[in-house]
């Protein structure tokens, strides 16, 4: 599958680059209430501990009902912006091993399995999973990462 493709290859060309970022741009704020890089590579932290629930139950219950998250409250409360960048990156590489682990193990007649996110219509598992790496990239991009690259070798590779 395509985008099960492009999360393995990200997980190996991203950590690279997010380490060659300086200490300067990583913790700059660009507005007192905005998120620096680190709280934005936080949430992706977050997103992907929340989407790996999401990708895990899908598989298993019928149409399970999952809750959202208070995204600025979940990045406040693990204090991204005081963490180690390394650390973060560390985490984060980690904590998407696991997700795709569990996307990996996903049988293709359970893609289309739905659930509900915070009272939504029924999202199918696939869409879930392709959102989410969508949504990581550009939150990734948006950080100063280029994927683009990566994204045209996933493709190319399917």
């Amino acid at each position: 599958m395509p985008v099960l493709n492009l999360l393995r290859d990200l997980l190996q060309r991203v950590p690279g680059r997010l380490e060659n970022l300086s200490k300067d741009t990583v913790e700059s704020k660009p507005t007192p209430s905005g998120w620096s890089p680190k709280e934005e590579l936080g949430h992706l932290l977050d997103s992907a501990a929340n989407n790996h629930q999401r990708i895990v139950r899908a598989q298993f219950e019928n149409n399970p009902s999952m809750p959202g998250y208070d995204q600025n409250r979940w990045v406040a409360v693990h204090a991204y912006q005081r963490r180690d960048w390394s650390e973060l990156i560390e985490v984060w590489q980690a904590t998407n091993r696991q997700l795709l682990a569990a996307a990996e193990a996903v049988p293709d007649s359970a893609w289309s399995r739905t659930l509900t996110v915070a009272g939504s219509e029924p999202l199918t598992l696939q869409f879930v999973f392709d959102d989410y790496v969508t949504h990581m990239m550009h939150h990734l991009q948006h950080i100063g990462i280029e994927v683009n690259d990566i994204r045209s070798n996933a493709t190319n590779a399917a």
